[in-house]
């Protein structure tokens, strides 16, 4: 199916969706969403999770017959109201764009965060999730408002949003203090607590330099000290891994001999 995005007028892009999924036959198209994005807010030593609006006034559709679809939304009288308005118009995506979105989204089209390790200088010397994605596309960081601007094409048209980010700080601040303001579920497997490591929990005898993708570890030095990661991939003094942080998955890497496979 074709991507499209409909332009409306900004904080009535959830009741456009609403009404397209009462009012259009489901055969007529495949997904109507609106795009949102992470942004994490500390206050008063807590972390919390704000999920805004990526694209503020701009609705997603997916559909083969938006021919059809304009004809139905233009018999509905209070949308034919708002159709007249030079705040509403359909714009075909690109291939590509669309690709892309699909590509940073998850499921419930989110952006989720993503981590920056920085050098202390505000550099960013390492960066995973939907901004390893779209690296090139970075215009700058605001990292003391976590988030980095980027540039995106909708519709062949330039558009700066922000995406956000999550800093070791943020990381160390969820492990001291156990709480982010956000509803989170975090899985049992991941729920490894610092007593644990202090020795309760079955290590492997298995070395560092033996250690493969797919083994599950325990974190015992760094920034994810404490958590429980799964390597994805391992290099000579290094090992890349992923934690589940903010109920999503974290990459980062790190050294070898920071962790230590469980049994």
């Amino acid at each position: 199916m074709l991507w499209y995005v409909i332009q409306t007028f900004t904080g009535r892009e959830e009741k456009l969706v609403e009404m397209i999924r009462r009012m259009v036959p489901k055969k007529l198209y495949g997904k109507c969403f609106v795009a949102y994005f992470e942004q994490l807010w500390h206050s008063s030593q807590k972390n919390q999770v704000h999920i805004l609006r990526l694209f503020p006034g701009y609705v997603f559709l997916t559909t083969d017959e938006i021919d059809e679809i304009y004809r139905l939304l233009k018999s509905i009288p209070a949308m034919s109201k708002i159709m007249a308005a030079e705040a509403f118009a359909f714009s075909p995506l690109y291939e590509q764009e669309a690709a892309f979105l699909e590509n940073i989204m998850d499921e419930s089209h989110v952006v989720r965060l993503s981590y920056a390790a920085t050098d202390g200088r505000n550099h960013v010397s390492y960066l995973s999730g939907p901004l390893e994605k779209c690296r090139e596309s970075i215009l700058a960081y605001e990292f003391g408002r976590r988030y980095a601007m980027v540039r995106l094409q909708i519709a062949g048209q330039d558009k700066d949003v922000r995406l956000g980010i999550i800093l070791n700080n943020d990381i160390r601040r969820e492990l001291n203090y156990g709480k982010v303001e956000a509803l989170i579920a975090m899985p049992e497997k991941y729920r490894l607590r610092q007593e644990n490591l202090e020795g309760n929990v079955p290590f492997s005898e298995k070395r560092s330099s033996e250690l493969e993708p797919g083994d599950s570890v325990a974190v015992i030095d760094g920034v994810f000290e404490g958590n429980v990661a799964v390597i994805s991939q391992v290099r000579k003094d290094a090992v890349r891994i992923s934690v589940h942080l903010f109920e999503r998955e974290i990459f980062a890497e790190v050294p070898a001999g920071s962790v230590r496979k469980l049994a």
